[in-house]
């Protein structure tokens, strides 16, 4: 299994995360569990495999390309055979430019994002399918994102207030709410709330939530630290607390969790660089 990072170009730094390839081998079948991120992403599988998602009782195979909307629960995922992904992960406030309605709608789901785009996304797909190396590839797609959020017109209206009111949440005082927050910027609780759900597809509570337990989550992978500093670092009120969270994200507890359970979240956890010479 190969994961790696791209950075993406100037223009799109302050909407996309990052890229990234993932590729399985072909002999290689196995079953993960995704974690609430706080990003929406759009997957392009150019391989000859199958990936695959479990939203209630049974498996189900997904499109070569692939929207997934915001998850607030654990996702479990399966690869058969050969996967070769390139994926573009927005930040939390910037997937909306990419959709047709409020992020909101989309929580939850991996859906075939040829049903929501325009035609010009199969076009982008056979290129993607005829080049070879990785910087080309990325080329491709981030002509594309361009085109996309020059037509995304008044839907980035508030992109700026949101990124900015993200921010603030990161940051928030302890004392602080989100009527003191939502105050500085000149509208409502309410509204700011309406903002969130438009943009990032969750609410300033849940934003906050995750982006909580994703900072837990590195604790608990990378530190021999106890459960009570843990909660303690990350703002939790106490350690049941913290571990009713956890569970919730991830479906089990801290101290029973284990990466290397996790073959998706090992491998991407491993330091990032961008694109190797070798790539080029």
């Amino acid at each position: 299994m190969t994961y790696f990072e791209i950075k993406p170009g100037q223009l799109l730094q302050q909407y996309v995360k990052c890229y990234y390839v993932y590729e399985s081998s072909s002999s290689v079948t196995f079953e993960d569990t995704v974690f609430p991120s706080g990003c929406m992403e759009i997957i392009f599988n150019l391989g000859t495999g199958n990936w695959q998602t479990q939203p209630g009782e049974q498996f189900v195979t997904h499109s070569p390309i692939e929207l997934w909307g915001q998850l607030n629960r654990p996702l479990p995922v399966r690869s058969i055979g050969r996967n070769t992904m390139l994926g573009v992960r927005f930040y939390p406030h910037a997937a909306a430019s990419m959709l047709p309605d409020k992020a909101s709608l989309f929580n939850n789901q991996v859906m075939d994002y040829t049903d929501i785009a325009d035609k010009s996304i199969h076009t982008l797909q056979a290129q993607l399918l005829e080049t070879r190396t990785w910087n080309k590839r990325v080329a491709l797609l981030e002509t594309w994102l361009i085109q996309q959020l020059e037509q995304a017109g008044k839907r980035l209206g508030k992109l700026a207030m949101v990124k900015d009111l993200m921010y603030e949440l990161r940051h928030q005082d302890v004392y602080e709410t989100m009527e003191t927050i939502a105050a500085r910027y000149g509208i409502s609780a309410r509204y700011m709330q309406q903002l969130f759900l438009q943009y990032t597809g969750l609410t300033p509570k849940l934003y906050s939530q995750i982006n909580r337990f994703q900072h837990s989550l590195r604790l608990v992978t990378t530190r021999n630290t106890s459960l009570t500093d843990i909660a303690y670092e990350c703002g939790y009120a106490d350690q049941s607390h913290f571990i009713k969270e956890f569970k919730a994200f991830t479906g089990t507890t801290p101290s029973g969790y284990s990466i290397n359970n996790s073959p998706v979240t090992l491998v991407t956890a491993q330091p990032q660089t961008d694109v190797s010479p070798a790539l080029v």
